[in-house]
């Protein structure tokens, strides 16, 4: 497994990272094993977010990995807080005791990275620069960073924070390229040259905040996954004689066009198949040719100018 460095924090974790939002729904044995797979397999990041499970995919991740000093030592620990029932928090008061929350169910002293979970048009950037540093100070989060939000509200809050903001997560896969669509059709009169995410591709890689892709399986919002999908038949038979090609998966395809692109990008993969957490590790083995992930991208519905 390849290595990404961030850049602002200081450290390198395993370039794809494991998203732990179905692990609620496991048993312990299974658990265990999903884990110690990609352990093996070279992935060390593991993502949670409070919400994950009403809070019980971090409970039976902590007992999965027989959580002690030893094993913490090993594992790099990101979560995320901030989305309530109905609503969404950045107060000083619900960051920190979401925290609280988090480690305990963590059964850890200290989070890697703790990231706001989507934007909270009511958020007050003094109030999270004060949660922030009480949480630095205390040992309690090493690292901040964000999730969804565009380069006007990361220079809000970075104005106030004493701490960078050192990683991004951003839905994007072969079938979600919002995010580097208008920068491919600038200065054209069509809808992709729309730029609704005010360039925060470009924005992450100037400031060196590392983008985590999410759902990088699906299309849509959640709509379901495009390998295999009948929506999708160019894009399938695309990927298909990719895989071919480079000896891997079509899983395996899907992740490395995102590892391709040379933002350094560090998905967010959720499955829970172990042999498919197999499979897309050996994405991290090989490196698509332009000429094919033009053709991916192409083939997704994609038009260039």
């Amino acid at each position: 497994m390849n290595r990404i460095h961030f850049k602002h924090g200081g450290f390198d974790a395993s370039e794809i990272s494991l998203g732990c939002m179905r692990i609620g729904s496991m048993s312990n044995t299974d658990a265990e094993t999903l884990i110690k797979t990609c352990m093996d397999e070279g992935i060390d990041f593991f993502d949670h977010a409070d919400i994950y499970g009403g809070g019980k995919s971090e409970e039976v991740f902590a007992k999965a990995v027989g959580m002690n000093a030893t094993v913490r030592e090993k594992l790099i620990l990101q979560s995320k807080c901030g989305i309530r029932n109905g609503q969404f928090d950045f107060s000083k008061e619900h960051i920190l005791s979401s925290v609280e929350g988090i480690l305990s169910r963590l059964q850890t002293d200290y989070l890697d990275v703790l990231l706001l979970h989507r934007p909270d048009t009511l958020m007050e950037p003094e109030e999270i620069a004060e949660a922030f540093t009480t949480l630095h100070d205390a040992g309690k989060v090493r690292h901040f960073g964000v999730s969804n939000q565009n380069p006007g509200q990361m220079q809000l809050l970075g104005k106030f924070l004493k701490q960078p903001i050192i990683a991004n997560q951003l839905q994007f896969s072969i079938t979600n390229t919002g995010m580097i669509d208008a920068g491919l059709n600038v200065n054209m009169e069509n809808s992709a040259t729309v730029n609704r995410d005010g360039g925060v591709l470009e924005y992450c890689r100037l400031h060196d905040i590392t983008i985590q892709p999410w759902s990088p399986f699906q299309f849509g919002f959640f709509e379901g996954a495009f390998l295999g999908s009948e929506k999708f038949p160019e894009l399938n038979l695309a990927i298909e004689e990719a895989a071919e090609k480079y000896g891997v998966t079509s899983t395996a395809i899907a992740i490395a066009w995102i590892l391709r692109h040379p933002a350094r990008m560090q998905p967010i993969v959720g499955t829970t198949n172990i042999q498919r957490i197999k499979d897309l590790c050996k994405a991290s083995t090989i490196t698509l040719s332009r000429e094919d992930w033009y053709k991916l991208y192409r083939s997704a519905g994609n038009k260039l100018p």
